[in-house]
């Protein structure tokens, strides 16, 4: 099919720039391209061997090839970007950056509002942005309103409007946000001078603005002016310290365009900055995703005009970290190699590779969960459950030579221990070292408080024990009446065996079997952690039986002693010196005379 649509176009491409366009037997568009010579590049396609296996695939399936002829190559790569986004090929490059980035629009019309869009109207309005961050415009509009007194109504302020009186001033007048413009208290000339200052500090030129307010100041002052120099002053101040907070270079450094690119695998990561005099104004990032082993010159022009079209950029000239060959030639293309041009170059490289390492580690984990679903998916095979056990629960009871029985309950979500939702349990109910009641007990106060807070139950239930702690577990399930609502099983330690209700014979999976090893996770850190309680549980008790019975004798004092004789039997055994050289005399008495007293 390919040999045959490419030898109907031969004869027929010119050696002329221009775009072509591969189409598939269904009409399709696969792929759009420029080319400085449409059939040189067009023949590549069909007179070699590929490496990459996506381009053989690509070739394989064109059925028709079409060219436009363009006068420049710069005319062929604006051509070629509009039929992608037109047309979204598959085996073109893919951009992953469908956002819509808000503007600053300063709109045309009387006394001009100054506000946040994400909408670019051609109507004679001047649009500033994109930017990259909401709040970063929110701060630069509060810093506007701040040192000008524009409006931030949508009255339609017309001069018949207001010579009619048809408005009055609101709230934002009497606090001294605004001058008033519909009751015409503010020169409309006044107000555009304004605007102009507005607009010099968006395009990056805030110390042109400080240097006219500075003289603005200096002009109120020999006038007496001295409540208008003093507001000056303190807008300048606002200015000033607005101005610290951005990345200044080099006051020399202007109206440039900074791209570099990080690549990994299909996908490449490229960062962009907007410099005005010496300041970073504003920054965006892209990812790419190639689809037939792009290389990374062409990925990086392609970014350029992308970001550049999308910024309604006139910048002439842009940075870039390696040469590449840029269709427009009145863009003027640096290679920087020392100097603060060099260090935007790298600093942008290194915004680039903090994406790409933010992208291998989402990579890292999007890996690990497909394996843990692959594990979730072998265990309700193995346990043959009706649903993927991504919400597990375990129970483990804890009463070391009969005393102080407790016991654990720990929560895997999506194969992950969720150790905010761990829940340590006091036996209240049972007298006595007794596992089956025990476990009655903590399931069923788990799970009724589960039905009655209107909780999701989880997927499955794993019971630390044998065949007697999953029948208490039943029992404690048949009372709360969910039996069928949620899977219970329970692995008896010495062989391994999962027993299931009302199946007397237990199942034996295999050793290596990864459900097996999250079962045992499971269980093991229900131990842990029950374990843990249980021996924090008895030094409390022994810690509470102890020293703190002594009367006018508290934690503090208890603890120092211990800390310094480790157990309350060698502090029995010290002498009234030992006792006083680490709590005083008094407290040394106290605990002296209670352990010799008979």
């Amino acid at each position: 099919m390919s040999n045959e649509a490419f030898k109907a176009a031969q004869p027929t491409l010119p050696h002329s720039p221009g775009v072509y366009r591969y189409s598939d037997d269904q009409d399709r568009i696969l792929y759009v391209g420029k080319a400085r010579d449409l059939k040189k590049r067009v023949s590549s396609y069909f007179q070699k061997e590929h490496d990459s296996a996506r381009l053989r695939m690509l070739v394989r399936k064109i059925a028709k090839i079409e060219v436009t002829v363009v006068q420049t190559e710069q005319e062929a790569l604006l051509l070629e970007n509009s039929l992608i986004k037109q047309y979204q090929p598959k085996y073109n490059i893919q951009l992953k950056d469908d956002k819509s980035y808000p503007f600053i629009c300063i709109k045309n019309e009387r006394f001009p509002r100054v506000f946040l869009t994400r909408r670019y109207i051609d109507d004679g309005s001047t649009y500033l942005g994109p930017y990259t961050s909401v709040r970063r415009v929110e701060s630069i509009l509060e810093l506007i309103r701040v040192i000008f007194k524009i409006r931030t109504c949508s009255l339609n302020l017309s001069e018949k409007a207001i010579e009619n009186g048809k408005y009055r001033v609101c709230l934002e007048y009497h606090i001294g946000n605004c001058a008033g413009p519909c009751e015409n208290l503010f020169d409309e000339a006044a107000y555009n001078e304004q605007i102009a200052l507005i607009i010099k500090i968006l395009k990056g030129q805030s110390n042109v603005v400080l240097n006219e307010l500075k003289e603005q100041m200096k002009r109120q002052a020999e006038n007496m002016e001295f409540e208008a120099a003093a507001e000056t002053k303190k807008r300048i101040e606002t200015l000033q310290t607005f101005n610290s907070r951005t990345a200044v270079v080099n006051p020399s450094i202007d109206d440039v365009e900074v791209f570099t690119i990080a690549e990994e695998g299909e996908h490449a990561f490229v960062n962009y900055f907007k410099v005005m005099n010496g300041s970073i104004v504003y920054t965006r990032a892209l990812e790419l995703k190639t689809n037939i082993d792009e290389t990374k010159e062409d990925m990086l022009v392609f970014a350029i005009n992308e970001i550049r079209s999308v910024m309604h950029s006139d910048s002439k000239e842009v940075y870039v970290q390696f040469p590449i060959e840029y269709p427009d030639p009145n863009i003027k293309i640096t290679v920087p190699q020392i100097g603060d041009k060099k260090k935007l170059v790298d600093l942008s490289f290194k915004n680039a590779m903090f994406m790409k390492s933010k992208f291998l580690e989402e990579q890292h984990k999007r890996d690990y969960q497909k394996g843990r679903n692959r594990v979730l998916e072998q265990l309700q095979a193995d346990f043959r459950l009706t649903e993927l056990p991504v919400h597990i629960e375990c129970f483990d009871n804890s009463n070391i030579q009969g005393t102080n029985p407790v016991a654990s309950m720990v929560v895997f979500k999506n194969g992950r221990p969720a150790k905010a939702d761990y829940r340590h349990y006091n036996i209240k109910t049972v007298v006595g070292p007794n596992d089956f009641a025990s476990m009655e007990e903590v399931v069923y106060r788990r799970y009724k408080r589960l039905i009655d807070e209107e909780k999701p139950l989880p997927q499955l239930v794993v019971i630390d024990g044998g065949k007697g702690q999953l029948s208490s577990t039943m029992a404690a399930i048949d009372k709360l009446g969910i039996r069928g609502q949620l899977a219970i099983v329970s692995i008896a330690k010495r062989l391994e065996e999962i027993y299931f209700p009302e199946d007397p014979m237990p199942l034996y999976i295999n050793k290596r079997s990864e459900s097996l090893k999250l079962i045992q996770q499971l269980r093991n850190e229900a131990h842990r952690f029950a374990i843990t309680f249980h021996r924090q549980k008895r030094s409390n008790s022994t810690f509470k039986t102890g020293l703190t019975e002594i009367e006018g004798i508290g934690d503090k004092t208890s603890q120092a002693l211990l800390n310094h004789f480790r157990s309350e039997k060698k502090i029995k055994a010290a002498t009234k010196d030992e006792l006083m050289a680490v709590v005083g005399k008094a407290k040394a008495e106290v605990v002296f005379k209670h352990y010799h007293q008979g």
